[in-house]
């Protein structure tokens, strides 16, 4: 926290890579790795969507913690035991301190842990979708969607650093503000952002070129949680998204794409947020609402034409064990 009340992420992440030559010492392997989750996150919701879109199930296994953690970190207290089935652990600070006895950093998901040292190989979220496009290529699923097409990489790149800086931790930068200045200065480069955003998707289907792209995705996991979370509990309530008729729309097209309504789990979404941050709910009461039905209503967004997986075709359902719980969606 910047001593004017402005919230700074820490962005120091463990920036070592899976790559296809291996030139970081980690090869791309079928089975060799897990990538750790919570689907409350954002963060490890792009990460759940991009390998789901992609069809990696089979050769990158996921491992899903709870919705709450305390300081220490998140725990897999939704399995049985209270520990991960593939790497033995009750909490993923294990599998840092496998790769640093004094990791000082935040112990973050999504990451990826090398399954036979148990070692954290990465928890740069920001890489590891873009990797599992680009570097895991031999093991897509027929059919799979190019999210980042090389053509398109230098505007994806632009516009994911802006829906980056001014809305997907531009809500955080509200929410976790220490001071009114900073909380309304955050609020007015969101609220501007979300402008620009809305005026751009008006007349075409998605952010970049005609397809999803990984710009989509990373929209789309703050704009889940909009509405549920962001708009009263982070302050951000000039609006609700369903308020907001381009934005809406362009969330409930992807919503009911699959691959992006399906990863998303709502009471873990909220348990999360409300149970967790008590500096701002001190209570820990967990909202019933919103009514997600909205979520399933035309959209209307075909009529700008695009083609959601480009040359590619929709995902399976999600496998036996990752599908979200009964209840938890819409």
């Amino acid at each position: 926290m910047a001593a004017t009340g402005e919230f700074k992420r820490d962005v120091n992440y463990i920036d070592t890579r899976i790559t296809a030559d291996g030139s970081d010492g980690y090869p791309v392997e079928p089975g060799r790795y897990r990538l750790v989750v919570a689907r409350a996150c954002p963060w490890a919701n792009r990460a759940i969507i991009v390998r789901r879109l992609l069809g990696l199930e089979s050769v990158l296994s996921m491992g899903i913690c709870g919705p709450t953690h305390d300081e220490r970190s998140w725990t897999f207290d939704l399995d049985p035991g209270g520990r991960d089935p593939v790497l033995g652990i009750e909490r993923i600070q294990e599998a840092y301190f496998k790769r640093d006895p004094h990791y000082p950093r935040g112990i973050t998901v999504p990451a990826i842990v090398d399954i036979p040292t148990g070692a954290v190989v990465t928890n740069d979220y920001k890489q590891i979708t873009l990797d599992l496009s680009t570097e895991w290529t031999a093991y897509h699923r027929d059919g799979a969607p190019d999210l980042y097409p090389e053509k398109l990489r230098g505007e994806i790149d632009e516009v994911a650093e802006l829906v980056y800086r001014d809305v997907n931790n531009g809500v955080y930068r509200c929410g976790f503000a220490s001071s009114q200045r900073a909380y309304e200065d955050a609020y007015a480069t969101l609220f501007a952002r979300l402008d620009w955003l809305s005026e751009r998707l008006s007349g075409q289907r998605y952010l970049v070129g005609d397809t999803i792209t990984e710009a989509d995705v990373r929209l789309f996991t703050t704009l889940a949680r909009f509405d549920a979370v962001y708009h009263g509990h982070f302050k951000c309530n000039r609006q609700k998204l369903a308020e907001q008729p381009v934005l809406w729309a362009y969330a409930r097209d992807l919503f009911q794409t699959p691959g992006f309504g399906d990863t998303t789990d709502f009471v873990h979404i909220k348990s999360h947020y409300y149970e967790v941050h008590r500096t701002i709910n001190p209570t820990g009461i967990v909202p019933v609402g919103p009514d997600l039905s909205g979520w399933l209503t035309p959209h209307g967004r075909e009529d700008l034409g695009g083609r959601p997986y480009g040359d590619g075709t929709p995902p399976g359902p999600p496998p036996q064990g990752e599908a979200v719980p009964d209840g938890h969606g819409v």
